[in-house]
């Protein structure tokens, strides 16, 4: 079987740790996204997304896709993917 690489992309991202609602939402802005505190006291953000609604909690990234789709990302596999771009 044949063997890829992941080309490399600069992305943009902002991690949410529930208490930056302004910059998160200046970020998503128009991306149909929603703050819910239903769920927690640090709210979870409900992401619309091509596979359907995501949630990302406190500490999870939000990436900008190079389509501009949104979609969270768990900090472990953020860190493991990507690194800080000049």
């Amino acid at each position: 079987m044949a063997k890829y690489r992941k080309k490399p992309v600069v992305i943009e991202a902002v991690q949410w740790n529930g208490a930056n609602h302004l910059i998160t939402e200046t970020f998503m802005k128009g991306s149909g996204a929603t703050i819910d505190y239903s769920q927690s006291k640090l709210g979870v953000i409900q992401i619309p997304t091509l596979e359907g609604v995501m949630t990302a909690q406190a500490g999870d990234w939000i990436i900008k896709g190079v389509q501009g789709e949104f979609y969270p990302c768990k900090p472990d596999i953020f860190e493991q993917t990507y690194e800080a771009a000049e």
